[in-house]
């Protein structure tokens, strides 16, 4: 693989890509969360400075490939990765992970932004978010009559209607369903991140018969290539080099 990636990540999808890269390779994190280590390749953290900062950043580093493998619902940073390869004419590749499908049994109510979210959980009193960080912002908004528990992966303060739990997945059914039983949630929030790693609070939600907010996702930017799973990106890696990028 002769050809310089950089990779845009944050995911544990890009984590295990990333380890597939070499010292010339850039793997480029938003600044959230833990930072690998134990790469071989190089690690950026921090913002480019929107597309235009991306673009000149690919000229300036001689980046051959931009790999996208941000979370679903980071439109934002894959527009301006499209947008920045377009200026450029560097390659823009996507993972671009299948949503979860509803499956008998699922109550699943969809929804599109926190406006909805809110309107959706307003009959219920014990809320649990697993969107990530979202809520964080809106503790201080949280209903007489509810309690919200948030799962993300900084530690945040909570307050007495508000728990904060600080945790990374895979998440097993064991511990989601121990978790769900402690905590007598009767409505989740989730988005639909798709992948194996925290799919099984939506098959405990399903045992227990518990409704599911569901964040629909957003629209993101074709790309040259999209790949459904991180091996497939790793065999199109495995091939790479500067003459033969498909683009």
């Amino acid at each position: 693989m002769s050809a310089r990636v950089l990779l845009l990540g944050g995911t544990g999808d890009a984590l295990q890509i990333a380890r597939a890269l070499g010292s010339e390779h850039v793997y480029s994190l938003a600044g959230l969360g833990r930072v690998p280590a134990d790469l071989s390749c190089a690690v950026r953290v921090g913002g480019f400075g929107g597309a235009q900062g991306l673009a000149h950043y690919l000229a300036d580093e001689d980046i051959a490939l931009l790999l996208d493998a941000t979370h679903p619902y980071a439109a934002q940073i894959s527009a301006n990765a499209a947008n920045a390869c377009e200026q450029t004419g560097v390659p823009y590749w996507a993972l671009r992970r299948a949503p979860w499908q509803p499956q008998p049994g699922d109550d699943w109510r969809n929804v599109s932004g926190w406006a909805s979210v809110i309107e959706a959980i307003q009959p219920y009193t014990r809320v649990l978010f697993t969107l990530g960080r979202e809520p964080l912002a809106h503790l201080g908004e949280v209903p007489e009559h509810q309690h919200w528990t948030v799962r993300c992966l900084d530690a945040h303060p909570g307050h007495a209607r508000a728990k904060v739990i600080d945790a990374r997945g895979p998440f097993t059914h064991e511990g989601e369903r121990a978790l769900f039983e402690a905590g007598r949630y009767d409505v989740i929030v989730s988005k639909n991140s798709g992948g194996a790693a925290t799919e099984a609070k939506l098959a405990v939600a399903r045992d227990m018969g518990l409704p599911v907010v569901m964040m629909q996702r957003p629209s993101l930017p074709p790309a040259q290539r999209e790949f459904a799973s991180v091996q497939h990106v790793l065999d199109a890696l495995a091939t790479l080099n500067q003459r033969n990028i498909d683009a």
